[in-house]
């Protein structure tokens, strides 16, 4: 700690000798009528140097102010899209001074003006433009590294980026698709050294006829300019490395782009922990595939991962073995058509170790598990996109997607309640996934615009469970043979999904302010669900358990066929969007030599409100009813196994649930001080939710799914601060969550609440010739209230991080996160930190890199987490890897 204060106050007294010999040149940015222009560029130019000395920009009122050196003599220039650029020279006396500037309207203006260039930051309608050179101070390494340094973007804890608290949906490198359904790939390969600029597109739309049409308020994508070495040349990076213990790793990446074509080639072997595609990142990755319906209304699930694998906490398991590699390309053989794709395959070898201790609420009784896993997954991923575009009034684009795993997981439990067992269980599975997408956009002239949007999804799963143990919780449900030294029960299912999504959306323009849109779409679900149930006996001879309650055939389809209408006008500085979609459902399910169907007609309003309150300030109200059906597998009414303690029977006669959705955003971005704040609200009530109904004896459950007739809210409320004084940012911002659930629990109504609780500060600086530090507190509180039991769980986090470039060739980095793990009884505590560091030589102009790197550097053996539902608290701690050290190589290409 006292080093942390000292640290500090050598930072504040660097930067206050810094401003003491500084002066502020301020004044206003007005036009002919006097009226202050917003986001003009304000820079000066020392005069003797001819350096960019300092920059600025207007804000909503015309204000601007720049920090001089005293006694040295500048050009300030002035310019702004539409009117005619502006300088004078300035000479910084001894105190502060005021200048105001008048620019006058000119008709045409080129479309690049001298200042724009040099401009660190600029703003060009809804474009964003950083000069990345301006941000760096040589010690960053990859895109990630740069992206913290730009104000306003921010790389959030999955390692997406956001911007104005917004995810980033899509990457692009010279204009070109990365990866195209994920910015995590870009931000972790992409080398520092090749950015040129970072372009953010705002309200992006990558359909020219639709912009203006609808509503991309929460649509952000990145362009990447490289540098002009780096353009039409192979370039990127081979690195190679090894450690004591036999710690490897292997990462070459390689990178080409022109006008006509790019290729992105990116491969990593390790076997140190760092995962550079996990199995949320395969499950998320959408191929920039999109939800057709997402105003209309509706909700239609298939379902997805039905083992539940176990998922390595933040990539700290006990041993990670990674094999990945990915491709990417773009091709533009004639004008007009455009070809792109990528393919992923990524290998994971996982050994993760687990002691916990679970409450059950029901029953009182308290089990501990020390559990083992190893696991292997092979995850692929192949993408094939083409876009044709012959004038402005035409776009055709195609999609296909193909998703394939190889699952496996082997796990060992020791399980001691009122009875002590061993349980091995194994999960397998092979899902297969192809999802394609025709897009037709079609301007038939200014007033009449159609779009034609249809997809098709293929998905087949088949996971299988086996659980071999000394004690089988369920012998009085399932007719098995107990004269067996072991019980080996094993389950097959399989799920086959066909989906079709189609839609027509005429847009009428009635004015440069004004539009209307009448919709008329379908949804088209089927499922077809088979599972069995069998025991392998002693002398591995079957016994399959015949009977409706021990197997599964269902067919599920759910037609949905909607029409809907909507309205946009801008009246000032709101915009409105009001509409309503009405639907005509038909649900059946065939199971048990019978059909239940469900019809249902729905007219399901949404509202949508924006008023733009300064170009970049802006609130927004949204209001929708929804309506969700869920998949097949909580139809069937035939028992399904979930794990070791948990047995399952859907329920045919289930209904869709009913949604109320609002949320009010907040934005505003001052580039006059680089001040960043957004805030987001959203509450949600669910109508016949569907919910789970659970008998408990001991710590074994049997469920169901029911239609609660009581309703379930949610609330979350998150904001952020962020402000730079000069080469200091501060950044304060919190995360709530609070929801209310009713479930039945032994044939009582039983409501959880749950609240949790995230708050960060930080302070950090960006100096370009001097070590940079970020100090900051993360502060989490997870507070469950379940019947008349409630608990608490609190985590403190102080964390610093640290870089440094010395001896002009070395790079010194050092990350530092320490945990305070306890309950509100003080029954669990648990203090333990993860120090991570990195050291490395380069000489100048030399393609040769030396490093030397070391994780979990203080040794730390385990980390928590804690988690609860209706049915129970529970808390757990999982074994990290050990402390590891690697010594690398890279060549720059």
């Amino acid at each position: 700690m006292r080093n942390k204060v000292l640290l500090t106050l050598l930072l504040v007294v660097t930067s206050t000798v810094a401003l003491a010999q500084e002066i502020s040149l301020s004044g206003t940015v007005k036009d002919s009528l006097g009226v202050g222009v917003d986001m003009a560029n304000v820079i000066a130019i020392n005069t003797a140097t001819q350096g960019l000395e300092s920059y600025g920009i207007t804000n909503h009122a015309g204000l601007f102010k720049l920090k001089l050196k005293t006694g040295e003599q500048y050009t300030v220039k002035v310019s702004y899209l539409g009117f005619k650029p502006e300088s004078f020279t300035f000479t910084a006396g001894e105190n502060d001074a005021v200048k105001d500037i008048v620019l006058q309207e000119q008709a045409a203006q080129l479309d690049e003006v001298d200042v724009t260039y040099e401009m660190p930051v600029s703003v060009k309608g809804d474009t964003i433009v950083y000069d990345t050179d301006a941000f760096v101070s040589g010690t960053e390494k990859k895109l990630k590294d740069v992206l913290e340094n730009l104000p306003g973007i921010e790389i959030n804890d999955d390692g997406q980026i956001e911007v104005e608290g917004k995810t980033v949906s899509k990457v692009m490198v010279e204009g070109k698709d990365f990866f195209d359904g994920d910015s995590k790939l870009a931000v972790e390969n992409i080398p520092a050294n090749a950015l040129s600029k970072v372009e953010v597109l705002r309200n992006f739309n990558e359909v020219s006829q639709m912009k203006g049409l609808t509503n991309d308020d929460d649509n952000v994508a990145l362009n990447i300019k490289l540098k002009e070495g780096k353009k039409n040349f192979w370039f990127g990076e081979l690195t190679a490395g090894y450690g004591p213990d036999d710690r490897y790793l292997a990462h070459p990446k390689l990178f080409y782009y022109s006008p006509k074509y790019s290729i992105n080639i990116i491969t990593d072997l390790n076997n140190i922990g760092e995962v550079p595609f996990t199995r949320n990142d395969y499950r998320n990755f959408t191929g920039g595939f999109r939800n057709l319906n997402s105003r209309g209304g509706s909700s239609i699930s298939t379902g997805a991962d039905g083992l539940g694998l176990s998922s390595a906490q933040n990539n700290r398991a006990n041993d990670i073995d990674t094999k990945f590699a990915a491709a990417n390309f773009s091709y533009a053989p004639m004008e007009g058509l455009d070809l792109s794709g990528f393919g992923i395959y990524s290998y994971t070898g996982t050994i993760l170790k687990s002691e916990g201790v679970t409450s059950y609420i029901a029953s009182n009784d308290v089990e501990s598990t020390t559990s083992n896993t190893d696991q292997t997954i092979h995850l692929g991923l192949a993408k094939l996109s083409a876009k044709y575009q012959p004038n402005d009034s035409f776009q055709l684009d195609y999609d296909a997607l193909l998703k394939q795993s190889d699952d496996t997981e082997e796990v060992n439990v020791l399980s001691i309640s009122s009875i002590t067992d061993e349980i091995a269980e194994v999960k397998k599975q092979k899902p297969l996934s192809v999802n394609q997408n025709l897009n037709i956009y079609y301007t038939l002239s200014d007033k009449n615009i159609f779009a034609v949007e249809a997809q098709y999804l293929y998905q087949d799963e088949d996971p299988f469970y086996e659980a071999i143990r000394n004690e089988f919780a369920f012998v009085d449900i399932f007719p098995v043979d107990e004269n067996q030294e072991l019980y080996n029960i094993n389950q097959a299912k399989q799920v086959v999904t066909n989906k079709v999504d189609a839609k027509v959306d005429y847009y009428r323009v009635l004015g440069s302010k004004s539009n209307i849109n009448l919709t008329l779409g379908t949804t088209q679900s089927n499922q077809n669900f088979n599972s069995n149930i069998f025991q392998i006996l002693d002398n591995e001879d079957v016994l399959n358990m015949n009977g409706n309650d021990f197997g599964n055939d269902v067919a599920f389809h759910v037609s949905d066929v909607y029409a809907g209408l909507h309205y946009k006008v801008i009246s000032g500085i709101f915009t409105f969007n009001p509409g309503v979609t009405l639907h005509q459902f038909n649900v059946k399910n065939e199971q048990l030599g019978s059909v239940v169907k469900d019809n249902l007609t729905s007219l399901l309003p949404d509202v949508y409100i924006n008023a733009q309150l300064k170009k970049s300030e802006n609130l927004r109200f949204n209001y929708q009813v929804t309506r969700s059906f869920t998949d097949v597998s909580n139809f069937a009414q035939g028992y399904v196994l979930n794990n070791y303690n948990s047995l399952y029977s859907g329920n045919r006669d289930l209904e869709s649930a009913l949604n109320h959705n609002v949320s009010l955003n907040f934005f505003s971005f001052n580039m006059f001080n680089f001040t960043n704040i957004f805030a987001n609200v959203a509450y949600t009530k669910r109508i016949d939710a569907l919910k789970s109904g659970v008998n408990i004896v001991g710590i074994n459950r049997v469920s169901s799914t029911i239609n609660s007739n009581f309703d379930d809210e949610s609330f979350t409320a998150n904001g952020k601060y962020e402000r730079t004084f000069g080469k200091i940012k501060a950044s304060v911002q919190g995360n709530l969550g609070w929801s209310t659930t009713n479930n039945l629990v032994d044939d009582e109504q039983r409501t959880s609440n749950s609240l949790t609780q995230n708050y960060t500060g930080a302070l950090s600086t960006n100096f370009k010739n001097a070590p940079n530090l970020e100090l900051g507190y993360r502060y989490t509180v997870n507070n469950y209230e379940n019947g008349d039991l409630e608990t608490t769980f609190y985590t403190s986090r102080p964390y610093a991080r640290f870089d440094a470039s010395f001896l002009k060739n070395f790079i010194f980095t050092v990350d530092y996160d320490y945990y305070n793990y306890t309950d509100k009884e003080d029954t669990i505590t648990n203090t333990y930190s993860f120090l991570e560091s990195n050291l490395t030589y380069q000489k100048k102009d030399s393609r040769w890199e030396y490093g030397i790197k070391g994780t979990n550097l203080l040794n730390t053996t385990t980390l928590n987490r804690d988690s609860t539902n209706e049915l129970y608290f529970s808390t757990q701690a999982y074994f990290v890897q050990p402390r590891y050290v690697l010594f690398s190589v890279k060549y720059d290409i």
